[in-house]
Parts: C-alpha cells; structure tokens; sequence
C-alpha cells in the first residue's frame, strides 16, 4: 500500500476531512478535500460531518478551523508551520494600540492568532476587506487595521479611508519586486499580470488585476489572456494549471515561496492521521472573543 492510498485508509476510519491551501506543494493539494484560501476552507470543514480536521496550512489557519468547528479535532501535520506575518503583532501589541485609540474600531486580518482576533471587533480577508470597510465600517472615523500594511494601503485605495496602520506585511509577498514584473512581462509580453493584495503598492500598480487567491483562481477562468503573470506565493500555480490546462502561467518571482507552507508534506499527513498530533487548541474565552470576531463578518459578507 503506498502513502496516498494510506493517508485515503486512514482518513476514512478517522472521519477527517483534509484542507489544504493555495500554497502547499502540489502532491498535498493533490490528496486533499477542498483546496482554497484559509477561511474558506474552514467554512467548508464546519460544514461537514467529519469528526478530524487536518489542515495543511498554516497556525493561525488550524485556530481558525478550531474556532468554527469547536467540536472537532484539528490537527496540524507541522506544529511548526507558523505564519511570519500573523507573528507580527501578538494581543499584548494589540491592547496598547487600542489603548492609544480608545475610540478606533479594530479590523483584523485573518491571517492573525486567534489571541489576536479575540481583541477585534472585525475580521477580514483580502478578497473582502474592501467591502467590510465600505459598509460595515462606513461610519466609523477611527479604524485600526492590523497586521497588514500593504492590504491596509490597498483598502485605501480603494475606499479613500485611512487607518491606524501596523506595521506588519508577509515577507513571501515582499520578496515579489517591481522589476521582476518587467522583466517578467519583456519575456512575456502577451501575459498578463495578476498580484496578490499582500503585494507592495509599486507591485499592485503594475498588475492587471489585484486578487485574493480565490479570487484569482476566478479571474484567470474569465478572462480571454492565454499567458499569466502570478504575483503571489508560487504554489497556487499547481491549481491554475489543473483548472485552465489550455493556459501558461509564470511565478512574477521564483523567490515567492512561503517557507512554512513547504513544510507539510505527504508523510507529515500520513503521520498526523497515524498520530492524531499534533492537536491544534484554543482556550475557550479567547475562541468564544475570536468566534464572535468573525461571525459579524460572515453575517455582513454572506
């Protein structure tokens, strides 16, 4: 019996269901239920009657699936994979800005800890960040948006609100410049350029079209460009491909890859299932804070 066929044996006496994100290495994305963005697939998994979640992503991504589906067992093959930007800023952080700011509401990315989300009043992702500071935000006049910098900055873009930025951005995302879009399109000058919101202002100027993830996996299926140019961690490239196979799609940078997400692989799956370790908690009062954190914005976004 060789390891798929194990991790699928497994799965099935253990009634889990596995996620795994855009950005895991093809062969995960392969043996895996649902393939998306990290709050997606946490929805998804709630919505089944699995008993074990095994999420090949990140840390913050397993609270989240916790957080939804408090009744089931989540596991994370890496304890390891963490998330660089959601590192950034810890609730400590976050109450001293909120101290500064005592009238601010505070809208968080969901690529933070749940300790995090817990001090929120709004959660976001990228794909609908835009539409939670147009409505559910409309009428406030002081709003924290954190980690994010360069998500924050294209929110502002987009709305013309300003917000009481943190600092923080994610490093694979940063690692995508300018000069590697025109040096990508010289090479390719039919393509065209999609870039992730985590991309710095001067890389989102040169793209024609700013997506989510899934939001790109969208846009790549309409539009008529047979040649694409990805501004974001290069793992999505495998799902494009499986989904558009008539189209060619270049990494804007072959230095955008996310560490962490590269450290979940087959036999850390296999292992996982054999193991049920390593368990993903979180403490009940910090996910019951979180849980409310992201229900108000499913309840306005759905």
């Amino acid at each position: 019996m060789n390891i798929i066929e194990q991790i699928r044996k497994l799965k099935a006496e253990r009634k889990a269901v596995i996620l795994a994100h855009n950005y895991q290495v093809p062969e995960v994305q392969d043996i895996a239920d649902f393939v998306g963005d990290s709050l997606g697939l946490s929805i998804q998994a709630s919505r089944t009657d699995a008993e074990v979640i095994v999420f090949c992503g990140v840390h913050f991504m397993a609270e989240t699936a916790k957080i939804l589906s408090p009744g089931k067992t989540v596991l994370l093959p890496d304890k390891n994979a963490g998330c660089p930007m959601a590192n950034m800023i810890n609730g400590r952080q976050l109450r001293s800005l909120k101290d500064r700011h005592p009238e601010a509401k505070v809208l968080c990315y969901v690529n933070t800890s749940a300790e995090v989300k817990a001090e929120c009043d709004l959660c976001c992702t990228s794909a609908n960040a835009v539409t939670m500071v147009r409505g559910a935000l409309k009428d406030e006049k002081e709003i924290i948006f954190v980690p994010d910098q360069y998500l924050a900055d294209y929110v502002t873009t987009q709305t013309g609100r300003h917000f009481i930025l943190w600092n923080g951005y994610c490093p694979t995302h940063a690692r995508i410049l300018p000069e590697d879009i025109v040096k990508a399109k010289i090479l390719h000058p039919a393509a065209e350029v999609i870039a992730h919101p985590e991309c710095t202002p001067e890389v989102r100027n040169l793209a024609d079209r700013v997506a989510s993830t899934e939001g790109m996996c969208r846009y790549v299926k309409e539009t008529t460009a047979q040649e694409i140019i990805v501004g974001t961690e290069v793992g999505i490239i495998h799902r494009l491909k499986k989904e558009n196979p008539g189209k060619v799609f270049y990494p804007a940078s072959a230095q955008a890859v996310c560490p962490n997400m590269k450290l979940i692989t087959l036999e850390k799956v296999l292992w996982a299932l054999e193991d049920m370790q390593p368990v993903i908690d979180v403490p009940p009062d910090i996910a019951r804070k979180a849980r409310r954190c992201i229900e108000r914005m499913l309840e306005y976004t759905e």
